[in-house]
């Protein structure tokens, strides 16, 4: 058996921040951090399309609020901000940038750079890959796990259930069940729409660089985001689509009809586009198959023409009547999709749902329910709505508070 002060499970994000701080705080404890892939630190390789977009610079001001449970996370945004964060990244060696839109990267453009900067500084951890934790049992003071590894404190940063082929297989949830607590019910998200194929294969690959778009149940809205959308050949995905997709997971009933909405050019009223049309349609002899071509791309506008009734092919704009106009102009502002679904776990960024925060101290991550026992990272019912670095300074900011033990050197 080996025996540790500390274990930390899970070696992505969350986990591997808690083991670097847990010793920087208490140098004597032995630390170790088991990571059932081969190696540490996978998930973060994938985050940021291979640049690591790593915080935001707004995820701990007043868009913490739009966290799920933020009034649970506001203790670890308050205690490791996200310039305390860029603090401690930069005392491992890692310089950072934000971009235009507000999300941080590091300097080299690359997350390998923020795995080697976790690596390099896990001097006196132990990392043991390649093994799955699937038994912890509390005992003599401690925890035994797999009946092979002893611990004083636990730490589980397994992470969620989201891209399982990264490491986030959900397992985490079983352990954490088993020592006493509740996990609330998981729903995928930061994920792609799937929708009606009839309407969204022929737009295949089409983008829309700035779209509003709405998901209504029985004619209400449940959830919104703005931003760009891609249409692919079984759905909707883009960063606005997949900022909606854990609100319609939540509202999905059998038997009840789900659409989006999509604004398509929402930074023109309709009065603009109406104007913009009459004049177009009163000045140019060209058919109505690229009428709106200076607006979307051409296949949104020939699908926006059949859905509001008044596409034939070679037709001359210059014979659209005005009231064919408004019913364009209608569509281009609503143009609706039935949703199915999302692409699932498989496909998501991140696991709505967890741990619940109601078994949790939001100042330390310490259980409520068994005593030395701590979360940190995806795995807690936490998370932000938005793509652009919020969920991975929720990953820092939780893994560092778990890190800090509930300030208990001794074990």
């Amino acid at each position: 058996m080996k025996r540790f002060d500390v274990i930390v499970i899970g070696g992505c994000a969350s986990g591997l921040v808690a083991a670097i701080n847990a010793h920087r705080l208490y140098p004597g404890l032995s630390i170790a951090v088991i990571e059932k892939l081969p190696r540490i630190g996978k998930k973060i390789l994938a985050t940021g399309n291979g640049r690591c977009n790593l915080s935001n610079e707004t995820a701990d001001s007043d868009r913490c609020a739009e966290y799920m449970n933020s009034e649970f996370a506001e203790n670890a945004f308050e205690k490791y901000s996200v310039n305390k964060t860029l603090d401690f990244f930069s005392s491992l060696g890692l310089k950072t940038y934000t971009d235009s839109e507000g999300r941080i990267y590091p300097l080299s453009n690359t997350a390998a750079s923020v795995v080697d900067a976790i690596r390099f500084n896990l001097d006196g951890t132990e990392l043991i890959t390649g093994v799955a934790v699937t038994d912890v049992k509390k005992q003599n003071g401690g925890f035994m796990l797999n009946g092979e590894y002893f611990c004083d404190k636990l730490i589980i940063a397994t992470g969620g259930k989201a891209s399982p082929s990264q490491g986030s297989d959900g397992s985490g949830y079983a352990l954490a069940e088993s020592l006493g607590h509740t996990v609330t019910k998981l729903y995928p998200a930061l994920v792609p729409l799937t929708a009606d194929a009839a309407v969204t294969k022929p737009l295949k690959g089409v983008r829309i660089h700035d779209a509003f778009i709405t998901v209504e149940k029985n004619g209400k809205t449940i959830g919104s985001s703005r931003g760009e959308i891609l249409f692919t050949d079984s759905g909707i995905s883009g960063i606005a689509a997949m900022e909606i997709a854990s609100a319609l997971e939540k509202n999905k009933e059998k038997g009840t009809d789900i659409f989006a909405v999509i604004g398509l050019v929402p930074e023109m009223s309709k009065a603009e586009i109406t104007d913009y049309l009459t004049s177009l349609c009163r000045e140019n002899c060209r058919d109505c198959d690229s009428m709106l071509t200076g607006l979307v791309p051409k296949a949104a506008g020939i699908a926006v023409l059949k859905a509001s009734g008044v596409y034939s092919p070679g037709k001359e704009i210059k014979t659209l009547t005005k009231n064919d106009i408004e019913l364009i102009v209608d569509t281009i502002h609503h143009f609706r999709i039935k949703v199915t679904g999302t692409k699932g776990f498989d496909c998501a960024q991140v696991t709505s749902g967890g741990v619940s925060t109601k078994e949790i101290n939001p100042g330390t991550m310490e259980s409520l329910v068994c005593d030395n026992l701590f979360f940190a990272g995806e795995i807690i019912d936490v998370d932000g709505i938005h793509c652009g670095g919020f969920n991975l300074q929720w990953a820092w900011s939780s893994g560092l508070t778990a890190g800090e033990l509930g300030g208990k050197a001794e074990c």
